[in-house]
């Protein structure tokens, strides 16, 4: 099935509903912006990155000369603004919430608050948000869209180093992360009003992937482009959480096995009820814990 098949088959119009998106710029945000535009949505960017912000908005007006468009400066790493972001969001009153952003191999820092900025991008920052958004999403019917990973099959619950702080691989730093998001986010979504979607956009080339020394990366950039889906397809999942919820510890992803295909549904079983617990446990205890610092 083609793209534009696929489109018309899944999606309907935005009209009248506002998106919110973080990580609006990089390679599956670009794709993601340019479809939910397409449907008449009313956009809100939030990225670190005001100058790619100006062009990204420039890019889509060209193409949709009436989209309702605006930008909001949030840097994930940072708590301040992710309060100050989280309040404008509030004050524009959204329908949508897409954590789209994400960062994998960074330079590691400890965060104000003293966790891992890997940890606090991924999955401590955007889980504040969605618990703050969470009554006005409520109210007004509305819902999240959390990008997870299949990173998250790389770790598991570490109670003495729950930010993986002491870890130095990437992919167990990032996974651990991913893992926190996505299985915190099923109990808080239970009973609520508003719904929820956990996506993965499988394996794709974008900023995330270019992490490699740059000898190795100028190696394999070319074999991936061709081997794995081009953002344009891979952000479909994220799409498709747009209408589609998943209930408890289901996910959308790429159809065969997670990397290729178009969206599909599909139960995880990478965490028992015992790690799944806990996980909610202190996530919850987190968030008492940045609520108290505000």
């Amino acid at each position: 099935m083609t793209v534009n098949k696929w489109l018309e088959k899944n999606t309907s119009s935005l009209r009248g509903r506002t998106v919110a998106i973080t990580g609006s710029t990089g390679g599956l945000g670009r794709e993601l912006c340019r479809y939910l535009a397409a449907l008449g949505a009313t956009l809100v960017l939030l990225d670190r990155n005001s100058v790619k912000q100006a062009a990204l908005v420039e890019e889509l007006k060209r193409s949709y000369p009436h989209l309702s468009v605006r930008t909001l400066i949030l840097d994930l790493s940072d708590m301040e603004s992710v309060r100050s972001s989280t309040e404008a969001l509030f004050d524009i009153g959204i329908d949508v919430f897409i954590h789209n952003a994400g960062a994998y191999s960074i330079p590691r820092c400890k965060t104000r608050e003293g966790y891992d900025n890997v940890f606090a991008i991924n999955f401590l920052h955007p889980y504040y948000i969605i618990r703050r958004l969470l009554p006005m999403l409520e109210n007004r019917g509305g819902r999240v869209v959390a990008v997870g990973s299949i990173a998250h099959n790389y770790s598991s619950l570490d109670e003495s180093d729950v930010d993986f702080s002491r870890r130095r691989r990437a992919s167990l730093v990032y996974g651990n992360a991913k893992r926190f998001l996505m299985y915190s986010l099923y109990p808080l979504f239970e009973n609520s009003r508003a719904a929820l979607a956990v996506t993965h956009p499988g394996i794709t080339f974008t900023n995330i992937t270019a992490h490699y020394p740059k000898p190795v990366f100028a190696l394999i950039k070319h074999p991936m482009k061709v081997i794995f889906m081009k953002p344009r397809r891979a952000a479909l999942s994220i799409l498709r959480g747009v209408f589609e919820s998943t209930e408890s510890f289901t996910w959308i992803g790429p159809s065969s096995f997670g990397i290729w295909g178009l969206p599909k549904k599909t139960l995880l079983k990478t965490a028992d009820g015992t790690e799944r617990s806990r996980i909610a446990e202190i996530a919850d205890k987190l968030f008492s814990d940045m609520n108290s610092l505000s």
